[in-house]
C-alpha cells in the first residue's frame, strides 16, 4: 500500500502508547513485521500505531472530507462532523481505555475446597477478522471497527463499500502506515467482493454493517462453518412524543435526525409516534421545517425512488403530506417528506426505506404508544421526548425500558448521543446482533481464555478421602 506522509502535531497523548516511528513507511512496516514475528507486536506497539493513525487522520482530514463528499454527496461540514470527528473521538477513547479493557483479570470467589488454586481471565485476539464495510458513514463506521479490531490484536481483511471507494481507500492507506504487512488486507470495492471473500476464505469472525436482507444472507453463510458474526443492521425506529414533551424541541430534534445525512442513518427515526392529545400542536411545530426543507442528495437514484415509492404508498393508504405537496425525486435528489395519518401497515411506517421521510402516527398515552412501537419488527435506537418528570419515571422502570426492544434509548434527543465514543451499538432481532464501538465493541474483538495455577505444596489431595477427613469435609460443607 502507498506510504502516507504524516505532518502536524497530534492532539492526543495516548496513555502508555509508544510514539509513532519516524521511519519511512516501508521500513516502518518491516520493523513492525519483525516485532510481530518475534512475538513482540504487543498492545503498546498497537497503541503506538493508533497514535500514528490519529496524527495521520488529523493531518489528512480535508482529504478525507473531500473523498466522503465525492463518494456520498454529503456537504463538507457533514462529512467532517459526522465522519472525521467521531472517528477521532473513538480512536482517542480506545487509546485511553484499551489497557484497562483488555487487561487480565483475576477470577475471585474461589470456594474453600479449591485451596491452593488461583484463576484469572486473559483477553486474546479472535485471530482473523473480516470487515464488510458500509457507505453511509464511510470513514466513521469502518474506521472505528478497524481501530478496535487491530488494537485488540487481530489480522483484518476489509471489503470496502462499492459506494465509497475513495474515502475508504484513503482511510485504509492511512491505516496501513506502520502495520506489519500481513495485519491489514483489502478486497476490491465491488458489490460482489464480499460474497467472493466469504466463499473463498475462512475467518474467525465476520463484521457486517448494512441491510437486514444482506445481513441474513451473511448469517446463513457463516452458520455453515459456525463462524461468529457481528451484524449491525438497520433500526427502522421510532421517535415517541409524550404529552408532557417540549414540542418545539421535539420537532426540531426529530427533524434534524430525520434529515441529517439525507436520512441515511441506521438509527434515524422512520416513524414519529405522538400522543393524540398533542398531535395537532406537535405538527404545528414540525410543519415549518418540512415546508422549508431543501432537496438533499441520496446515495443513488434507486434509493431516492424507493423513498418516493414509500411516501406515495403511505398517502394512498389514507395519509396526507404535512407540506401539502408530494415532489418526486430528480435523479439522486429529493426533498424530505412527512406523511400524517397513513396506515401503520404501509411501507413508510414500517421503515422499508433508507432516506429522509417519516410517518406520523397517533395513540392515546404511553402504553398505547409503546404497543404501537412494538408492533414494528426492528428496534435499534428509540427516542423518547417527555417532561423531566416523565423521563425520570420511564428511565427507572427497567421493565418498560426493556419492552422498547432497543439497544439505545435517548431521552429528549435523537441520534447525536449515540456517537459518544464510550457507548456501544448492539442490535437485536432483525436489527442484528453483537456489539460494536465502545467498551463492548473492543471486547467483542477478543475472546476470553481462563487460566488456573495450582500450588505444588497447598492442594486438595488426590483420591477419595476416608474416615475422619471425610467426616470433617462433610461438616465443613454444612
Amino acid at each position: 500500500m502507498d506510504s502516507v506522509r504524516k505532518n502536524g502535531s497530534s492532539l492526543l497523548e495516548a496513555p502508555r502508547a509508544a510514539a509513532p516511528s519516524k521511519l519511512p513507511g516501508l521500513e516502518q512496516q518491516r520493523n513492525a513485521q519483525w516485532r510481530m514475528e518475534a512475538g513482540g507486536w504487543e498492545l503498546d506497539d498497537r497503541l503506538g500505531w493508533l497514535a500514528g493513525l490519529i496524527t495521520a487522520v488529523e493531518a489528512h482530514a480535508d482529504e478525507l472530507v473531500d473523498a466522503v463528499c465525492a463518494d456520498c454527496g454529503k456537504s463538507s461540514w457533514e462529512a467532517f462532523a459526522a465522519d472525521v470527528l467521531p472517528l477521532l473521538a473513538s480512536a482517542r477513547w480506545t487509546a485511553a481505555n484499551a489497557q484497562r479493557v483488555l487487561a487480565s483479570r483475576p477470577v475471585r470467589g474461589r470456594p474453600w475446597w479449591l485451596v491452593g488454586q488461583r484463576h484469572w481471565a486473559d483477553r486474546v485476539p479472535l485471530g482473523s477478522v473480516a470487515l464488510i464495510a458500509t457507505w453511509n458513514y464511510p470513514v466513521q463506521l469502518l474506521g472505528i471497527q478497524l481501530v478496535q479490531a487491530i488494537v485488540a490484536g487481530n489480522r483484518v481483511t476489509v471489503k470496502p463499500s462499492e459506494h465509497s471507494p475513495r474515502s475508504q481507500g484513503l482511510l485504509l492507506r492511512l491505516a496501513a502506515e506502520g502495520l506489519p504487512v500481513n495485519v491489514l488486507r483489502r478486497t476490491p470495492a465491488t458489490r460482489e467482493a464480499g460474497a467472493d471473500l466469504l466463499a473463498r476464505e475462512s475467518f474467525d469472525h465476520v463484521v457486517f454493517t448494512g441491510s437486514t436482507d444482506v445481513g441474513r444472507q451473511i448469517a446463513v453463510g457463516c452458520a455453515a462453518s459456525l463462524t461468529p458474526t457481528t451484524l449491525e443492521l438497520s433500526g427502522c425506529d421510532s421517535a415517541i412524543v409524550l404529552r408532557g414533551a417540549d414540542l418545539r424541541l421535539a420537532a426540531r430534534t426529530i427533524w434534524q435526525a430525520l434529515s441529517m445525512n439525507a436520512g441515511q442513518t441506521c438509527m434515524a427515526p422512520r416513524r414519529i409516534l405522538v400522543d393524540a392529545t398533542v398531535q395537532r400542536a406537535f405538527l404545528a411545530e414540525l410543519a415549518p421545517f418540512v415546508a422549508g426543507a431543501s432537496a438533499c442528495t441520496l446515495i443513488s437514484e434507486g434509493a431516492a425512488r424507493q423513498v418516493d415509492l414509500c411516501v406515495r404508498e403511505a398517502i394512498a393508504s389514507g395519509g396526507h403530506s404535512l407540506s401539502g405537496i408530494v415532489e418526486g425525486p430528480v435523479g439522486r435528489r429529493m426533498r424530505p417528506a412527512v406523511v400524517i395519518g397513513c396506515s401503520p401497515q404501509c411501507k413508510l411506517a414500517r421503515g422499508d426505506h433508507f432516506g429522509p421521510a417519516a410517518a406520523v402516527l397517533a395513540a392515546n398515552g404511553l402504553d398505547a404508544l409503546i404497543t404501537l412501537h412494538r408492533s414494528f419488527p426492528q428496534h435499534l435506537a428509540v427516542s423518547i421526548f417527555a417532561s423531566p418528570q416523565e423521563v425520570n419515571v420511564i428511565a427507572r422502570d427497567r421493565e418498560l425500558v426493556a419492552s422498547l426492544g432497543a439497544g439505545f434509548v435517548t431521552f429528549n434527543d435523537a441520534v447525536l448521543p449515540t456517537v459518544h465514543p464510550g457507548t456501544s451499538i448492539r442490535g437485536r432481532g432483525l436489527s442484528g446482533w453483537g456489539a460494536s464501538r465502545g467498551e463492548d465493541g473492543l471486547i467483542a474483538m477478543t475472546r476470553t481464555v481462563t487460566l488456573s495455577q495450582t500450588s505444588v505444596a497447598r492442594r486438595i489431595p488426590a483420591g477419595e478421602p476416608q474416615g475422619l477427613t471425610r467426616r470433617l469435609l462433610r461438616a465443613m460443607l454444612r
